[in-house]
């Protein structure tokens, strides 16, 4: 190891060794209700993007099916069974962001 990489290494230890010193006392009372709105608000969007995602993946996965489909008439069982299992995976993505998002909404596990 040459010195400038040691004289890094050192300051990054120290400088992770005295943060804790600088850390701060929480506020009770506000920091619950931003921690609550905040999450609210988060999992507003997740569900906005694991919709929007999901639904794009699907329409591109039915999309290329029906190509593969087209292009090969006598292998449409085998690709039909393996579109139906990708869709339930990509759907099933999309119902454990609403599970998250909804434990999020009304149970508040974060305070609040």
């Amino acid at each position: 190891m040459n010195r400038r990489s040691a004289l890094t290494f050192a300051l990054v230890l120290v400088a992770g060794a005295a943060a804790p010193l600088y850390a701060q006392e929480p506020a009770a009372a506000a920091a619950s209700g931003e921690i609550a709105k905040w999450s609210i608000i988060t999992a507003g969007f997740a569900l906005a993007f694991a919709a929007g995602l999901g639904a794009l993946a699907q329409g591109r996965g039915v999309s290329a099916a029906a190509e593969a489909i087209a292009r090969n008439p006598g292998a449409a069982g085998d690709i039909r069974g393996s579109l139906i299992l990708g869709l339930v995976l990509i759907e099933s993505l999309v119902i454990y962001v609403l599970l998250i998002s909804l434990i999020l909404f009304f149970l508040k596990p974060f305070g609040g």
